[in-house]
């Protein structure tokens, strides 16, 4: 089967698919990084580093491993993970966190407006720190970032099967942390 000329994998090349990419996926990114951070700044600049990141591994996208999203969100699973990284360094390093770009008041108040409407999200993904790093990548992309069962395994690259077995095993810990989650959870689509 080819692969379509405007999927991720052309990014890199073509500008205008970029652009349409982008517009496609601005949204979901958005509200991805504001669960997982409740800084406008540090959202605004993560952000714009997954779309980075998004250029520079566009050749790593493989339409038959699953749908552009979960591929989006493996990539920007992976930036949060190098921030984390890179915030930890910084903190041993120097003590405090710096380097922030400025943003306008508009800007800001876009950003505290979608932080707040993630705060629910930001709740589950922080109930979810105290689990197993496999069980959890598979629940927060379920039950945090909507995704179904088989997209959610296609960004972590493991098998549904293995995903459906990661949920199960910590469904019942998360329904007791984050009711709603676990709830979500239970009605967690499988995906095609």
């Amino acid at each position: 089967m080819a692969e379509p000329k405007d999927g991720p994998d052309h990014l890199g090349r073509d500008p205008a698919l970029f652009e349409a990419f982008y517009r496609r996926h601005i949204e979901a990114v958005s509200r991805f990084v504001a669960r997982r951070v409740d800084d406008p700044h540090t959202a605004a600049d993560l952000t714009a580093e997954v779309f980075l990141a998004v250029i520079e591994s566009a050749h790593t996208y493989r339409p038959d491993a699953g749908p552009e999203i979960a591929w989006l969100y493996g990539v920007a699973r992976n930036v949060m993970a190098a921030e984390r990284r890179r915030a930890a360094r910084e903190r041993r390093a120097t003590g405090r966190v710096a380097g922030r770009r400025l943003l306008d008041a508009d800007d800001i108040a876009r950003l505290e407006e979608r932080i707040d409407a993630e705060s629910a999200g930001r709740h589950t993904y922080e109930a979810l720190a105290g689990q197993p790093e496999g069980a959890r990548a598979v629940l927060e992309l379920i039950a945090v970032d909507g995704l179904t069962v088989t997209e959610a395994a296609s960004a972590l690259g493991i098998r549904p099967v293995t995903a459906r077995v990661r949920m199960h095993r910590v469904r019942k810990v998360l329904q007791k942390i984050v009711p709603e989650a676990g709830q979500a959870l239970a009605y967690a689509k499988e995906g095609a």
